[in-house]
């Protein structure tokens, strides 16, 4: 046992200081916010929209990407001739609307705004989520677990992941809402007293995923549940989400709101 206690002192603080210090250094690897730069775009050229598996892009007539239906594969990037297009590594992108995910060159995504005053003093300090996997793969499911561990603390800002739609405040909604389950996520929607929030994380719940315009999805959570925050990607980075819910909560600050 004293073994097992000395290691965990030599341990020390694992839990990030984030959002009061400095976010997590993320791997080279992660695509965040998308870079355009309109000038190297060719008139006329399609390539990149050509290449999106999700139809996320418009280049006519400026060059425009839709977050909310990005599988942040770079394939539009690896696609892009004249490197009008790329991925860099800010991780800050839910947003209040499905419009606020529209990116251009002049517009970046318009990141999510606190809750007005009232909803504040109500969830502010306690908040508590069912999660509801509608149809997901597993990996944005895998992102929000994510959070309850002991690096990320989810439970340090009174969030909490409850097993019972009638002890939550509101959904976290996963996956692209199969006709299998709209009905259960209906159901569970209407088990949350209200006020309530829905929380749509990754890009199946946001507009379908992979699977927009199957016949068996409904392309999201917002065709069957009003959505309050929507997180884009695939998965979302769990820092992505926290950064998210923390701005509905107004727990960031406003120099860290915009761009």
């Amino acid at each position: 046992m004293f073994d097992l206690l000395r290691t965990r002192a030599r341990q020390g603080h694992r839990t990030i200081s984030f959002p009061h210090g400095e976010p997590p250094e993320l791997p080279g690897r992660f695509r965040g916010h998308p870079i355009i730069d309109q000038s190297r775009c060719a008139e006329g050229c399609t390539q990149c929209a050509d290449a999106c598996p999700t139809g996320a892009i418009s280049s006519l007539p400026v060059l425009e990407v839709d977050l909310g239906k990005c599988l942040f594969c770079a394939e539009c990037a690896t696609a892009c001739p004249t490197g009008a297009l790329s991925y860099g590594g800010d991780y800050r992108l839910a947003a209040g609307t499905r419009e606020d995910l529209r990116v251009t060159q002049e517009q970046g995504v318009r990141l999510a705004r606190a809750l007005d005053a009232k909803s504040r003093r109500l969830f502010g300090r306690s908040l508590k989520f069912r999660q509801v996997s509608a149809g997901g793969c597993n990996g944005c499911e895998s992102e929000v677990n994510v959070l309850s561990t002991v690096v990320w603390d989810l439970g340090r800002f009174g969030v909490q992941i409850v097993a019972s739609p009638r002890h939550a405040d509101g959904l976290i909604v996963t996956g692209p809402v199969t006709e299998n389950m709209r009905l259960a996520l209906q159901q569970t929607y209407e088990a949350v007293a209200p006020p309530k929030l829905v929380v749509a994380v990754g890009a199946c719940a946001v507009a379908g995923g992979p699977y927009i315009d199957h016949p068996e999805v409904h392309n999201g959570a917002d065709a069957v549940v009003p959505v309050d925050l929507y997180v884009p990607g695939c998965p979302p980075h769990p820092l992505t989400i926290l950064d998210g819910l923390l701005r509905l909560l107004g727990r960031i600050e406003a120099s860290k709101t915009e761009r």
